[in-house]
C-alpha cells in the first residue's frame, strides 16, 4: 500500500524550519492549512491563477532552482516540480510587494549574466549560475540580498513538500518506528517525515 503524501500537511510542518523569517507567501499558505484542520484548504496543485514571470524570468528561475537543490543521487528541484510550486505560490499567495524582490532579483541576475557571461543566466554553466547565486546572496547585485533568502525558502519548501522530497530525500514513515536511544548518530542519513 502506497502511503498518502500530501503537500498541504507537509507545508504546515515546514514553518518551523525558517522561524520568524519565513517568506510571507509560504506563511500565508501554511496558515491556511492550520486554519482548515481536517478540511481541504484552498492550496491546490493546479496551475497558477496568473502568469508571474516573463519567459526569460521563468527560464532563469527554473535554472537557479536546480542550482539550489541539484540532481545528485536523488532528483533535484526540477524533477520535484519546484518551479511550478514557486509560480503557484507567487501567483496565488503573494502580494505584489512579495513578488517585487523575486522579480527584481531574477532581472538583476539575468542582467549580470548577460554582462559578465555574455549569455542568459538560464544558459550559463552550473558554475556560472552558482556564482550568480553567490553574488545575489552576498549583495554584490543591488537586488540580490532581498531576492536570495525568499527564493531559497521557496525552493526548499517546494522541494521538501513535494512527493519526491518527502519520499526520496526524506524517509517517509507513516507511523514512526521504535525508539532507540542508543542509535549511533553516524548512521542517521535522512530526515524523517510523517
Amino acid at each position: 500500500m502506497t502511503p498518502h503524501i500530501d503537500r498541504r500537511h507537509a507545508l504546515a510542518g515546514i514553518t518551523a524550519m525558517f522561524g520568524s523569517a519565513l517568506f510571507a507567501p509560504i506563511a500565508r499558505a501554511a496558515g491556511a492549512v492550520e486554519q482548515a484542520r481536517g478540511t481541504i484548504p484552498v492550496i491546490s496543485d493546479g496551475p497558477p491563477s496568473m502568469a508571474v514571470f516573463t519567459p526569460t524570468q521563468r527560464a532563469t528561475m527554473v535554472a537557479l532552482s536546480e542550482r539550489v537543490i541539484p540532481t545528485t543521487d536523488t532528483p533535484g528541484a526540477i524533477a520535484a516540480k519546484v518551479p511550478e510550486f514557486i509560480e503557484k505560490m507567487l501567483a496565488d499567495w503573494a502580494s505584489p510587494e512579495d513578488k517585487t524582490p523575486i522579480i527584481a532579483g531574477l532581472n538583476a541576475i539575468e542582467a549580470r549574466s548577460l554582462s559578465v557571461n555574455k549569455l542568459s543566466a538560464a544558459k550559463a554553466t552550473a558554475a556560472q549560475q552558482d556564482t550568480l547565486l553567490t553574488e545575489a546572496m552576498e549583495g554584490v547585485l543591488p537586488e540580490g540580498r532581498a531576492f536570495f533568502e525568499p527564493f531559497r525558502q521557496l525552493v526548499i519548501t517546494g522541494y521538501y513538500t513535494s512527493e519526491i522530497g518527502i519520499t526520496q530525500e526524506r524517509e517517509y514513515l507513516p507511523v514512526p518506528g521504535e525508539y532507540n536511544g542508543a542509535f549511533p548518530y553516524s548512521q542517521v542519513n535522512k530526515v524523517y517525515s510523517a
